[in-house]
């Protein structure tokens, strides 16, 4: 049993990584006011693409920047529609996530049941042999250590830099900010590409390490319960982290049931992440405060600077 859990625990973490991934992603072009929902579709292109190079060429480098290209060029669809057009940010965040699922589809098309071998874990000296902890916190994958440091760095960009406060400020007010000179659109491209960038290598990551295959679907979700944990961590990025390794452990949830010994459907054990995503929106929307407190003024609005 005690094998079961440390493997369950472990596989949170790993579990874990992409959402934390493409949720700070998410959360940083959110603070600058532009809600993009197209991460699902972000993702399942880029695990598409990962997927299909990195098995037909067998590296996995030019496989993850591959996706995350695919990824980025998806993003400066949605840039056009938003900071070039002015077209509303929620409708062209679904168009977008549509035309990324269509096109991680045909990009998976001749690859679909395909599976392939993961490249091994770090297993850092000495600290992997640690009881317990070793083998859960210190046999990950290297995206795994490199998701958490982004989630930290970004908190410490966020917080403590003068462009990290330009960055809230544009979230906050852009006209204010474009009133002090501050270049709103080119900080909002540029919060835009960090975003594809991070959902690019979260979806990578799910079809080359965490379930290194290739079916439609894979994603399954995950793009969404990305974006909710911005929601759910309030726009921070080191409360995002607890977030995405509370939602890794609960998509692992069947396997810890089994642990302890009881018999529950794998179809509820299945939904379990889903529900507790909408009970916590629910949650969290409910306090108006707590939104009104932590969201960006100007999330979801454009802005066009005056000539």
């Amino acid at each position: 049993m005690t094998d079961t859990i440390i493997f369950v625990l472990a596989g949170a973490f790993a579990t874990a990584t992409p959402l934390l991934l493409a949720a700070i992603g998410e959360a940083v072009a959110e603070k600058t006011g532009v809600m993009n929902l197209s991460v699902e579709g972000m993702m399942a292109f880029a695990a598409a693409v990962a997927f299909a190079v990195t098995y037909q060429t067998g590296n996995i480098v030019l496989g993850f920047g591959l996706a995350v290209g695919a990824s980025v060029s998806l993003s400066l669809v949605f840039s056009i529609l938003v900071l070039g057009f002015s077209a509303n940010q929620i409708v062209s965040g679904l168009a977008v996530g549509i035309l990324g699922l269509g096109l991680s589809s045909l990009a998976g098309r001749s690859f679909e049941n395909l599976t392939m071998m993961a490249p091994a874990n770090l297993s850092l000296p000495v600290l992997s042999d640690l009881p317990l902890v070793g083998p859960i916190l210190f046999r990950q994958s290297a995206i795994t250590y490199f998701a958490f440091a982004v989630a930290f760095l970004t908190w410490w960009f966020l917080a403590r830099t003068r462009h990290g406060r330009m960055t809230k400020v544009v979230g906050e007010d852009p006209a204010i900010a474009h009133n002090l000179g501050f270049a709103v659109i080119r900080i909002r491209l540029f919060a835009i590409i960090f975003g594809a960038v991070m959902s690019g290598l979260g979806g990578a990551y799910a079809s080359t390490i965490l379930t290194p295959g290739w079916s439609d679907g894979l994603i399954a979700g995950r793009g969404w319960i990305a974006v909710a944990l911005v929601v759910f961590g309030t726009w921070r990025p080191l409360r995002i982290a607890f977030g995405a390794y509370l939602f890794g452990a609960l998509l692992l949830g069947d396997l810890a049931v089994q642990a302890t010994g009881f018999s529950v459907p794998a179809q509820i054990m299945t939904s379990l992440p889903y529900v507790m995503t909408i009970v916590v929106l629910a949650a969290v929307s409910r306090n108006a405060l707590l939104i009104r407190l932590n969201a960006p003024v100007s999330l979801g609005q454009n802005f066009r600077p005056s000539k």
